[in-house]
């Protein structure tokens, strides 16, 4: 099969890789469709903090948003899982500890992240292996591009649970990337008024186009009573803002990750009474996204903006938009298309090869 590897901060390689054997407990998937997520542009940059933990190591399979249809089960697996359309969870624990035995999973000091720690390969390749454990059936109306936006979509259903506003509370989502639009839809759905809080100069059309009416900066943004405040960027400065702007009795809930400690003013989380909260997986989300998005209740397609082949994947991961992409900030990868692609310099300091 075609696998995208990446062998060093900045260079990669498709290769041909011996198809993955179902082991047992394990199944084999045909990869359909699979999200380009920021972890993977810090493991192409050689930034994620796991690669210096010991958590990670060169080369590697990136690819942890995925959908795709079962090909092959493995000894002790239902057999009825074959022909199935799933997507999988990317955390997968030891099972035996405290952690797993009370169903967290997710927070395993033992576990592997598909396509992300422990040695897991990840989806970027016609073909992937996970336990069965982790699979969740897709319905008929959530296809393969929906499939592949459920693990972000976990994420963020959380992030706007653990929000916890409800029709007629006012939320601000900071940071209307992949995730934070996705929470911005969850929080929508629920019957939240919504603003978003984006960058300075970045255009507001996007956003508008999607039906969000309130979309500010630092600079313009209103002085409004805000019931909770999701941070979903990676700016280290704007977790202690977003503490600033909840209302006393509020909620702020951290989803986003910067590459440096951000520090917020315990005083002013006790002194206003606010509830903070950290979303880290998708893990415990997974059934209700897919259940919002087989009904209709969110809809993220147009945050999708192009599909490309493994041979593409290394200049989107060096931050380059595929020509004719649309305005959505999400890539996917179809690993069944094998459109040629020319060599290209895939970042300052690396290669394709």
């Amino acid at each position: 099969m075609r696998a995208f590897v990446l062998t060093e901060p900045g260079a990669y390689e498709v290769q041909d890789l011996p198809a993955p054997a179902a082991a047992p407990g394990e199944v084999v998937v045909d990869v359909e469709r699979v999200g380009v997520c920021g972890t993977d542009m810090e493991f192409f940059t050689g930034a994620m903090a796991y690669l210096h933990q010991g958590h990670s190591s060169y080369p590697m399979r990136p690819g942890h948003e995925w959908a795709g249809r079962v090909a092959a089960v493995g000894e002790g697996v239902d057999p009825a899982w074959t022909g199935r359309r799933v997507m999988g969870d990317t955390m997968l624990g030891c099972s035996s500890c405290r952690r797993c035995l009370r169903g967290h999973q997710h927070v395993c000091e033992k576990r592997q992240e598909v396509g992300i720690r422990g040695a897991r390969a990840g989806a970027l390749a016609e073909q992937l292996a996970v336990p069965a454990s982790s699979l969740r059936a897709l319905p008929d109306s959530v296809d393969a591009v929906l499939g592949a936006l459920v693990e972000p979509g976990g994420n963020a259903l959380r992030a706007a649970q653990a929000a916890a506003a409800r029709a007629g509370d006012r939320a601000l989502v900071v940071g209307p990337g992949t995730i934070g639009l996705l929470v911005a839809m969850f929080l929508r759905a629920a019957g939240a008024e919504v603003h978003l809080l984006d960058r300075p100069g970045r255009s507001p059309a996007f956003a508008h186009a999607l039906g969000f009416e309130h979309v500010w900066d630092e600079g313009s943004l209103p002085d409004l009573p805000f019931d909770a405040v999701v941070d979903a960027t990676n700016a280290a400065h704007l977790p202690r803002k977003a503490l600033e702007l909840v209302e006393p009795a509020g909620r702020v809930v951290y989803i986003g990750l910067a590459g440096e400690p951000s520090r917020i003013d315990t005083r002013a989380l006790v002194l206003k009474d606010v509830t903070a909260v950290g979303i880290l997986s998708a893990s415990p989300g997974l059934d209700a996204a897919i259940r919002a998005y087989a009904s209709g209740a969110v809809d993220p397609r147009p945050l999708v903006a192009a599909t490309v082949t493994l041979g593409e994947v290394g200049p989107v991961l060096a931050g380059e938009r595929p020509e004719g992409a649309g305005p959505g900030p999400k890539i996917h990868v179809d690993p069944a298309r094998t459109v040629p692609a020319r060599p290209r310099q895939a970042a300052r300091t690396g290669r394709s090869r």
